[in-house]
């Protein structure tokens, strides 16, 4: 009996979930969770080409400031986004930035602020397929530093506030108890959203580059979260996810042209 490696799979065919092949995508890739969002994103983009639609899945490309720069919606949650992370892999993408909605767990966050996190707290079940309990994940250095930069300059003529900090990831969006939401305000963690410790951990693995910036939907722990209005009819956060693309495309300029995508290169036991 001959047991399918899902690791070898081609490079060079449609991949299985985004039907996506290599030379489809670039290098630098967006990933929001709504495919909505990926028709959002495309408004700030040049020369856009739908790559393919499949599923949650829905790809294009275009030219940022001369860079190619892709986006795939992941859909809801950790299964799913590493699947995003997985086949773009295959196809040739490096570099991931997550540009999403999140939730805020700590007072003084406001919907509509950004929320930019170097780390999550691994409570999905997705990367416990992938690696052991208390392996980290992890947003690469250079690229949140980019996105920091990003900010900075944005918020010289743009009236937004940015946090910087840890996030939790989480499975279960009606799982999360009021003792739950408050476990993780008193870790002093900013938010929690549904997908990013699996996009940083499949990045770690496969030696290449993640981070998310995320536009801050409600605040858990405070009185500044409107459930019933819905997202699209919320203007500060329809706004945030605006900054958020701004911000992210921002940090792809910065990052290329900087020197710090040739000087983060991923290195395994040096001697």
């Amino acid at each position: 009996m001959a047991i399918f490696d899902k690791s070898t799979a081609s490079q060079d065919v449609n991949q299985y979930c985004t039907r996506i092949k290599s030379g489809d995508v670039g290098k630098y890739v967006l990933l929001p969770g709504d495919p909505d969002r990926v028709d959002r994103i495309a408004g700030y983009l040049d020369e856009v080409e739908l790559v393919a639609d499949n599923r949650e899945f829905k790809t294009i490309r275009g030219i940022y400031q001369d860079i190619s720069v892709s986006v795939m919606s992941t859909g809801i949650g950790c299964p799913s986004a590493s699947i995003a992370v997985e086949e773009l892999a295959n196809a040739g993408a490096t570099h991931f930035i997550r540009v999403g909605s999140t939730a805020a767990l700590q007072p003084g966050i406001r919907t509509g602020d950004i929320i930019i996190n170097t780390a999550a707290q691994r409570n999905d079940g997705t990367t416990r397929a992938y690696v052991p309990e208390g392996y980290p994940a992890v947003a690469d250095h250079f690229l949140t530093h980019s996105l920091i930069e990003a900010s900075e300059e944005m918020q010289k003529t743009n009236d937004f506030s940015y946090h910087v900090g840890l996030n939790a990831c989480d499975d279960a969006f009606y799982g999360e108890t009021p003792e739950w939401i408050k476990g993780l305000s008193d870790k002093k963690l900013l938010n929690v959203e549904m997908e990013s410790s699996a996009i940083f951990v499949v990045a770690q693995l496969r030696q290449l580059h993640a981070a998310m910036v995320c536009g801050v939907s409600g605040n858990l722990v405070s009185s500044d979260y409107d459930y019933d209005q819905g997202e699209k009819n919320n203007d500060r956060l329809v706004q945030a996810w605006e900054n958020a693309i701004q911000i992210a495309l921002r940090a792809i300029f910065i990052y290329e042209t900087s020197g710090y995508g040739a000087s983060s290169p991923m290195v395994i036991g040096t001697s």
